[in-house]
């Protein structure tokens, strides 16, 4: 490690006093489990990212039960042919095996040329090759939207709902939306690293009252009722029942009082990474052995996926971000297509060759620290490493 020993973590959540003392608020309530709290956050979260809209929130235990729960109402695995999604091999792999846990498969499309998001004429050319198609699941990767004008449109022209993987996108907004509300259902992510945290969680969204109420009933064991305050209030009925095989996907209210502290926070924390960004931007622009990350209308910049130009430099990837490593950088790589997952290689029949677009970017990118709370002395680090290490080994 360089003589400057200091750590820079790829992660850290933004917690601060107000989640402690919201947490010990439940905590001192003697209410844990799924209640008011879950219940508030639902309402503030529909509003933030619906306004007027009629717009339901569904608080699930995390982004992928609420994939799971999207896809079954969308019709995955009901009827006598489960049926198959249409995402993106670029993506995190439980947007792929929500489906195969409800019975269902996967049909992939690749990213468009020069971009980590799925490209819209590749969905249509799977669309009229598979006919069981069920949902198409585009993924706004790093937080920059999907071009949901194409892709809604491709829905309606074939029929299939559009199921929004929104994990990285909040707050991304465009001039019809919040990301997340473009589509059918948008699945919203709270995991540790993610926009706003509740260490782990999710939140469904949809405007569809069909859709809303198949997955209310689905991710509290298929029972038909809210039965949540069965043992908080003196009038609360104790029957119910149960009309589908459903799951334990709820959200508890330690979380929901996270959530609610977290949201409100929500802007700041996204102005917070976008001062980064673009002191990111500035510092490495004039270097050609990186390339940016793409940028567009709505970012939320939930993470900065660098490039490296191979024909700039004398190592690879993989060599360039284990000097990064070793001098104190935390990075990740955002992501391993699936097609370089056994189970889905073996499963589904995939080849790096038949997602060109996909296999270069991953071959090329690594994602460096952007989170708020990183100091100058950090960021700085980062910068100064990523550039050095590019000159060190820079053809000449």
């Amino acid at each position: 490690m360089s003589k400057n020993n200091l750590f820079v973590p790829f992660s850290l959540p933004a917690m601060g006093p107000e989640e402690e003392e919201a947490v010990l608020a439940v905590i001192r309530s003697g209410w844990l489990t799924t209640g008011k709290e879950t219940l508030a956050f639902e309402k503030e979260f529909a509003q933030y990212v619906g306004g007027e809209n009629e717009l339901q929130a569904l608080a699930v235990n995390s982004a992928s039960s609420g994939l799971m729960l999207a896809m079954d109402a969308c019709g995955v695995g009901q009827g006598d042919e489960p049926g198959k999604i249409l995402t993106t091999p670029y993506t995190f792999i439980s947007t792929a095996t929500s489906s195969c846990h409800l019975g269902g498969g996967v049909v992939y499309a690749d990213t468009a040329p020069d971009s980590y998001n799925i490209d819209p004429v590749q969905i249509e050319k799977k669309l009229k090759e598979h006919k069981d198609i069920k949902a198409i699941v585009p993924v706004h990767i790093a937080g920059l939207p999907c071009d949901m004008d194409a892709i809604c449109d491709l829905g309606k022209k074939y029929g299939v709902p559009v199921i929004e993987d929104a994990a990285h996108a909040l707050p991304s907004k465009t001039k019809k939306g919040f990301a997340g509300t473009l589509g059918d259902i948008g699945v919203y992510s709270f995991y540790a690293t993610k926009p706003i945290c509740t260490a782990e969680g999710g939140m469904i969204c949809t405007k569809n009252a069909d859709y809303a109420e198949r997955m209310s009933i689905m991710r509290m064991h298929g029972i038909d009722r809210p039965v949540w305050n069965r043992y908080t209030s003196d009038r609360a009925s104790w029957e119910y029942d149960v009309v589908a095989p459903g799951y334990k996907c709820n959200f508890p209210d330690i979380l929901g009082s996270l959530g609610r502290c977290q949201l409100k926070k929500c802007q700041e924390l996204f102005e917070s990474r976008k001062k980064i960004v673009e002191l990111y931007n500035s510092r490495f622009a004039e270097y050609d052995f990186l390339q940016l990350p793409p940028d567009g209308e709505g970012n939320a910049w939930h993470l900065y996926m660098l490039r490296i130009d191979p024909e700039k430099l004398h190592i690879n990837r993989n060599e360039f971000t284990a000097i990064l490593q070793e001098e104190g950088i935390g990075i990740s790589m955002h992501f391993i297509p699936h097609f370089r997952m056994t189970y889905m290689k073996e499963t589904f029949g995939l080849k790096p060759e038949d997602f060109p677009n996909a296999e270069k970017q991953f071959e090329l990118s690594f994602t460096i620290p952007l989170w708020p709370g990183m100091t100058e002395e950090m960021i700085d680090k980062v910068v100064s490493v990523i550039i050095k290490t590019g000159k060190d080994h820079y053809v000449c």
